[in-house]
């Protein structure tokens, strides 16, 4: 077992389980610089546990995750995140409690023959274009989120980021780029999203 460290956190990683790479840095870290003191957080998809352990770690604040996978969540939970096993937002009291909502959805386009087996594909599998999972955190989510409250998605450029964007418009969120990096073959963003008054 590997255990990586990252901003006073410390995450021990499994077996069939995302990695945490660059895309999951730049979104922790710019939780990190947006979140404060006694928000109530919300993340979708949380995988070991990696973003969610670097803001438990640095924030005095109410925290809870949902995971998909079985594994994934077995193993955010051995690093002290509290994580319920649920697709999305399945699961979750409707109400409009989060400051802030967290997610690094599946974005890499994904032919058939592309597929990994086993739960790790839900971690890759953005669907044909990448953008599998968007719309239907972008229908839900304002069921969730305060009125005064913030969306953070981490997407890439072979997302479409101007797509993303569009889809969040379409449900009455105003979103813009506020961090990026550069990798390989692709540009990493994360959109920050409000409600639009």
């Amino acid at each position: 077992m590997v255990t990586i460290e990252h901003r006073s956190a410390k995450v021990t990683l499994t077996d069939q389980v995302y990695e945490p790479a660059e895309d999951s840095y730049l979104l922790a870290d710019t939780a990190l610089d947006l979140t404060k003191d006694g928000m109530k957080v919300l993340e979708i998809g949380t995988g070991t546990g990696f973003v969610s352990a670097v803001l438990k770690a640095n924030r005095n604040i109410y925290l809870i995750a949902t995971e998909i996978s079985p594994i994934a969540a077995k193993c955010a939970k051995s690093n002290g995140i509290d994580v319920i096993r649920t697709d999305m937002f399945a699961g979750l009291k409707e109400e409009k409690q989060y400051d802030a909502i967290i997610f690094n959805p599946p974005y890499l386009p994904t032919a058939e023959d592309e597929k990994v087996p086993g739960w790790l594909n839900y971690a890759f599998d953005g669907g044909v274009d990448g953008r599998k999972d968007v719309e239907p955190f972008m229908q839900q989510v304002s069921n969730y989120l305060k009125p005064h409250g913030f969306i953070l998605m981490l997407i890439s450029s072979l997302t479409g980021i101007e797509k993303v964007i569009e889809e969040m418009s379409k449900y009455s969120f105003e979103a813009q780029v506020i961090a990026s990096e550069k990798c390989s073959f692709e540009k990493l963003v994360v959109i920050k999203a409000h409600y639009s008054y």
